[in-house]
């Protein structure tokens, strides 16, 4: 009943009231706002009187967030140009990394041996031609011992053969000695030939093989092996000892790999490949360390899988500081599509304030929101229809510090 009279009473005085004081005003204001219950009255009149000015800053203020340099700075805020860009339809795949059959070589062996030294460990850089192990075996001493004496005999029939061309060109000797000197020389030319590609066969080079004569005899059981390639050692089969050569037996003593490039095998789906082509470049992402790498399609199956129905393609992928392992699983981000769009942002710089999309764009003061709309988008960036013009300064990450600013400052106008 208090808080009724004390209404009317109000209604009724209003026009006495304007006629008083000002100081007198507010004492009965304030006497009033003492009662109890009528505190609700005086909170309305308050915000009544402010309204028009707080309105006014409120409206300036709330697109607008300040912060110094040095807070964008420590809050790690990374700002870019909207540009022009391309957006593509990406499909990833999963691959797995193996070595480059053109960059993997086998040191063997191509007869009965033993295994004299083992001159490389697991892991160790080799170069081309270089000697990495050496064996003993009797069919490499038979071989170069028939090459020897092949040799000496091919040259003992061509003096012979230079001879009896003389003395029959001077009438000395009968045409049929010229003729059985000519056909001897022949055919030890053929059994030097022989003998020679036998030791070609066997792993000797033309170096090796010219070097022979100049050897002593009880080097000629001995064989050096060399890497065909530059790379570093990946296996090592044999032990010091070990019989080598025959069918049963190992005739690999090392495996030389380059890693300098590497392939990447992939499975895509049917759907997917008529618009994967060979020359192609894709980006290939490791698993737990995130490296990201360009490779080029070298190779697109022309069959599909039975059991998975996929495809088979395969990536080169330059390694010269041997970031990337054989055996890593990868994936491989394949463009299916490209379109250009005239401004383009990424979406990390997209926050959503009031059901609206939102970019923070670098003012004198700090930031500015822009509200925009956005075309289409990719699983990186994304079209800017309208809103924004090439070339304006975008928050591109941490922008989730901006948003909270700018909840942080409305909360502070509506009080």
């Amino acid at each position: 009943m208090v808080r009724i009279w004390l209404l009317l009473a109000g209604i009724a005085g209003g026009f006495a009231l304007a006629s008083l004081a000002p100081d007198l005003v507010g004492g009965v204001r304030t006497q009033i706002a003492t009662l109890p219950g009528m505190a609700w009255l005086q909170a309305d009149a308050a915000k009544g009187d402010a309204a028009p000015h707080g309105d006014d800053h409120h409206d300036d203020d709330e697109h607008a967030i300040k912060l110094s340099d040095r807070q964008i700075a420590e809050a790690g805020i990374d700002v870019a140009p909207a540009k022009a860009g391309v957006l593509s339809r990406r499909r990833f795949v999963p691959g797995l990394i193996t070595p480059s059959g053109d960059r993997v070589a086998r040191v063997a062996v191509r007869l009965l041996g033993t295994v004299a030294e083992l001159r490389k460990r697991l892991g160790d850089p080799v170069e081309q031609n270089e000697v990495v192990a050496v064996i003993e075996s009797r069919e490499v001493a038979d071989a170069k011992s028939e090459y020897l004496a092949t040799r000496l005999t091919d040259e003992l029939h061509q003096v012979l053969f230079a001879r009896a061309s003389s003395l029959w060109q001077s009438k000395v000797v009968t045409e049929n000695d010229y003729l059985r000197a000519r056909t001897s020389a022949q055919d030890a030319r053929v059994k030097l030939d022989t003998a020679r590609q036998k030791l070609f066969t066997l792993g000797l080079s033309e170096e090796q093989i010219a070097a022979l004569p100049e050897q002593p005899a009880a080097s000629l059981r001995r064989q050096e092996l060399r890497s065909p390639i530059a790379g570093r050692i990946a296996e090592r089969r044999v032990d010091l000892g070990a019989l080598v050569g025959r069918e049963g037996q190992e005739s690999e003593l090392y495996v030389v790999v380059d890693l300098v490039e590497l392939w990447v095998d992939l499975a895509v789906a049917p759907t997917d490949l008529p618009a994967i082509r060979e020359g192609q470049e894709i980006t290939v992402a490791v698993g737990a360390s995130g490296e990201r790498a360009p490779a080029r399609i070298i190779f697109v199956g022309p069959l599909l899988d039975r059991d998975t129905r996929a495809a088979r393609v395969v990536a080169s992928l330059a390694n010269p500081d041997h970031v990337f392992r054989p055996g890593s699983f990868v994936t491989a981000e394949i463009a299916l599509s490209k379109d250009h769009a005239e401004v383009v942002v990424p979406k990390a710089a997209l926050q959503t304030v009031r059901d609206s999309r939102v970019v923070f764009v670098r003012s004198d003061q700090g930031f500015e929101v822009r509200k925009v709309a956005i075309g289409r988008e990719d699983d990186r960036a994304v079209e800017i229809v309208s809103g924004l013009s090439p070339g304006d300064l975008v928050a591109v990450s941490n922008t989730f510090i901006l948003k909270a600013e700018l909840g942080k400052a409305e909360a502070e106008h509506q009080h």
